[in-house]
């Protein structure tokens, strides 16, 4: 809510609100918002898909030894440098890299496949909470009542399964959502609410600020629609 002078580019501190209009009503910025949730979204989505079958596997089928082995494996991605991770992918997804014509290039699916690939953990640990935590009981009672496993899994655990998927979903929807350096590695020329923070924040703070607001509202609400879930008290 403070101004920029033009000329010196020093903050100026009287109150105003042309930078909160300015992001509210500019298409652009709210089309930028749009993206920015859409690839949030996917990256969410992409997730829980591949998340789902290793978190079952590891807490239903794999056996007490191998179990820990595989959480270790599933967490050891983290202890990498984002940096590394992410240079990294802008080679193998390069048009002359180790994928050649398979390939996506860089664009919007790379910027959604890197940033599946960083945040996954994230997503399978919560979820193979919540299986791990119904393997003696919901599990048990089911196959007394005759089910099998598919459809114990299908009918029993995976209704129950929301609020860990939901918990998963609040790190990598909101880490996606404030992402700025994947895109410029891997994004082309796209961007995101992040990259426009970025760009702004050295030159227009306020301005910058005004922007971040975005973010700020969807994750908000965002929380606020996930709450009912008790998804927050797994966290």
């Amino acid at each position: 809510f403070f101004a920029t002078d033009s000329f010196t580019g020093r903050v100026l501190y009287t109150f105003t609100t042309e930078n909160v209009v300015e992001v509210l009503t500019n298409p652009a910025y709210l089309l930028t918002v749009v993206r920015t949730v859409a690839v949030a979204v996917g990256v969410t989505a992409l997730c829980v898909v591949l998340a789902v079958p290793l978190a079952a596997y590891i807490a239903l089928v794999a056996g007490p030894r191998a179990r820990p082995v595989l959480v270790a494996l599933v967490v050891t991605p983290l202890w990498a440098s984002y940096l590394v991770k992410g240079y990294a992918w802008r080679v193998l997804l390069s048009p002359g890299g180790p994928l050649g014509g398979f390939s996506p290039g860089y664009g919007w699916v790379a910027v959604v496949l890197t940033l599946t690939y960083l945040w996954l953990p994230y997503m399978v640990l919560p979820i193979y909470a919540g299986i791990d935590g119904m393997r003696g009981s919901y599990v048990d009672a089911a196959a007394d009542l005759g089910a099998r496993p598919w459809t114990a899994f299908r009918t029993v655990m995976v209704p129950l399964l929301g609020p860990a998927v939901a918990a998963g979903s609040v790190f990598t929807f909101s880490l996606s959502l404030g992402d700025y350096i994947t895109v410029q590695l891997v994004g082309g020329t796209n961007q995101m609410l992040g990259n426009i923070v970025y760009s702004n924040f050295s030159t227009d703070l306020p301005f910058a600020a005004a922007v971040a607001l975005l973010p700020l509202l969807v994750m908000a609400a965002y929380l606020l629609t996930i709450r009912r879930t008790g998804a927050l008290e797994r966290l």
